[in-house]
């Protein structure tokens, strides 16, 4: 393995130098940066910055980690190679499109030792994580590895993107308080992710990955977490020997991931599997692990950090109650937790984030939904608010919706 300058070492040697998080300044705008930056340096960052696009440095024994370039504000995703020996299996694949498709054909032939790819895990459906997949697992004729729920829905939405709109999307927009010339922007903008002729599709077949599955690679055996609410049945890697996780979107060290509510499932509730899921991930999961993330710098500190995307999503949720003590429309609170003017696909995204939140106060019995005439509103019901509420003491809003 040809790798670039790093070290790895043993959780029981922290440092105790605490580092900048990489790239915070293109996730969010500068009032908001002050607090996620002040959250991000409880956490502890052993690498100060990542490797060159392409090329590997290794972050504990066997396990190696290289990025891939992103077309968006997110600059890049973090992949990871493990050593099993007589190959390596691939954790995440990065991007459709040339660019990556060309960087893995040089690390094929710099970083790999000579030895093949094995088998493809990838933790989630999402296009930054599923789209060299196909290529991949072609070059080398290794298995894909996925849970059942993400491989199918990623064969699902290939489908939804050349099959276009219809009358049960124009319905959640219009009842979401969104004009119907939103649909055409929608339309505009659903070219952008139509597989290209060039593109490898998903593979055919895969192998079913389930929570609790021990997987062994090399020396070590990698425990399969499952998380849900960015994505349905959301792939983590444990390692109890070498004291590391691998945490896909799951848990992120910067931003939080995307909590939404989609078209397809108009009345869904993800954000209560995403916080049960980070409710039992602090019973799994000892402090001292290394957490190797699918964006931003690997960190330690996993417990602290479940707490805070907990407590960011419970500030969201009051935010919303207060702010829905006389009814109101989705379109029309998307401003109390997004501080840019919204466009295009992150007016889309902030609309199922603004949704996550709505629905899982309704489970709560915190907030009702009615229809009035084509638009559902949305009013506050739980007679503790007004002990419960604290106007003056939120947390700032996001700049905009990340594509995370």
């Amino acid at each position: 393995m040809k790798s670039g300058q790093g070290t790895w070492r043993s959780s029981k040697h922290r440092r105790g130098t605490i580092r900048k998080a990489h790239n915070v300044k293109t996730v969010h705008s500068f009032t908001y940066f002050y607090l996620v930056y002040d959250a991000a340096m409880s956490l502890e960052y052993p690498f100060e910055q990542a490797p060159p696009f392409g090329r590997t440095v290794e972050v504990a024994p066997g396990v190696y980690w290289l990025q891939m370039p992103l077309p968006m504000s997110l600059a890049a995703i973090n992949l990871y190679l493990l050593d099993g020996n007589d190959g390596w299996t691939l954790v995440d694949t990065g991007i459709r499109g040339a660019e990556t498709r060309d960087l893995w054909l040089q690390t094929f032939e710099q970083e790999l030792g000579g030895k093949p790819i094995n088998q493809v895990i990838c933790t989630h459906l999402h296009p930054d994580h599923t789209g060299q997949a196909g290529f991949v697992c072609e070059h080398w004729r290794a298995p894909l590895m996925m849970s059942y729920s993400e491989y199918y829905q990623a064969r699902m939405i290939g489908s939804m993107i050349s099959a276009g709109s219809s009358w049960q999307m124009e319905q959640h927009f219009t009842r979401a308080g969104f004009p119907p010339d939103f649909m055409e922007t929608m339309r505009e903008g659903r070219r952008n992710f139509l597989p290209q002729p060039e593109d490898h599709p998903l593979p055919p077949a895969f192998i079913r990955l389930r929570a609790g599955d021990e997987l062994p690679i090399g020396e070590n055996s990698w425990r399969i977490l499952v998380g849900t609410g960015h994505s349905p049945e959301h792939v983590c890697l444990y390692s109890e020997q070498l004291r590391v996780l691998i945490s896909g979107d799951q848990i992120l060290p910067v931003i939080t991931s995307n909590v939404s509510v989609h078209p397809t499932e108009p009345f869904s509730n993800p954000m209560v599997g995403w916080l049960e899921s980070h409710e039992r991930f602090k019973q799994l999961l000892p402090d001292d692990i290394l957490v190797l993330p699918a964006h931003n710098l690997p960190f330690y500190g996993v417990q602290e950090r479940l707490q805070q995307l907990i407590d960011h999503h419970e500030d969201r949720m009051l935010l919303l109650e207060e702010s829905c003590i006389e009814p109101q429309v989705a379109a029309d609170l998307l401003p109390r937790l997004f501080a840019r003017k919204l466009e295009g696909h992150s007016r889309f995204m902030a609309l199922g984030e603004c949704l996550a939140h709505l629905h899982c106060l309704i489970s709560r019995n915190r907030i009702e939904r009615f229809l009035d005439g084509e638009v559902f509103r949305y009013r506050s019901i739980d007679p503790t608010l007004a002990e419960r509420a604290r106007p003056n003491a939120h947390e700032a809003p996001d700049d905009e919706p990340k594509m995370v």
